[in-house]
């Protein structure tokens, strides 16, 4: 008769006291790691957004803005939820859109009518408003027309017109019915009473100039 089979014999490894410890703190360190980047995009801050169009120039009120929770990278500089009044009352520095989180940058103290100049609302006929949409800050110049039948100021008919520098401050909508839009233009104050004179006999022109202002 075969005699009892023995059970087979089970080697028992040792655990290196070092390398358990080794993997407890890599474990720790990866839990701790995990907690940071949840604590990272749980954390949330209160900005201020704009609510709808606003243009440059124009003063802000609380109505044109409202508030988002938003996580923010540390590198924008938004305005936050707590600082809302100290840019109520300011203008847009720059055209400001719904949805956008607002900058400091991007609202002004300053008017933008600059100590020594006038401004010159021009209303312009359908013919006369330039395809290119008029921005604020837009360099234009303003062309004396003769009226039709006249000279300028006795000067031969082939001499260049009289010209002003001017930048565009606001441009309004289209009136309805009309079709006319209205320019406010700063000028100096030297040229702002003759830029008025052309406006009321109706021979002022409004031409855009080149980017370089030439």
């Amino acid at each position: 008769m075969t005699g009892p089979v023995a059970p087979p014999r089970v080697s028992v490894r040792r655990r290196r006291p070092g390398v358990i410890a080794l993997s407890v703190a890599l474990i720790a360190a990866g839990g701790a790691g995990v907690a940071v980047l949840l604590l990272q995009a749980g954390h949330r801050t209160e900005v201020v957004t704009v609510v709808r169009d606003v243009q440059v120039g124009q003063v802000l009120t609380e109505s044109d803005l409202g508030k988002a929770s938003i996580a923010l990278d540390p590198a924008v500089k938004a305005v936050r939820a707590d600082d809302v009044e100290s840019v109520v009352g300011k203008r847009a520095a720059v055209e400001l859109k719904p949805g956008s989180v607002l900058t400091p940058s991007q609202v002004t103290k300053d008017s933008l009518v600059k100590a020594g100049e006038q401004l010159v609302p021009i209303g312009l006929k359908p013919e006369q408003v330039p395809a290119t949409a008029l921005v604020p800050g837009q360099k234009v110049e303003l062309v004396h027309v003769p009226a039709q039948g006249q000279v300028d100021s006795g000067k031969a008919s082939d001499a260049s017109p009289r010209t002003i520098d001017g930048r565009v401050v606001k441009a309004s909508g289209v009136a309805p019915g009309t079709g006319i839009v209205v320019v406010d233009v700063a000028t100096s104050s030297e040229d702002g009473p003759t830029a008025a004179a052309w406006v009321s006999a109706g021979t002022l022109r409004l031409v855009l100039a080149a980017p370089d202002g030439h």
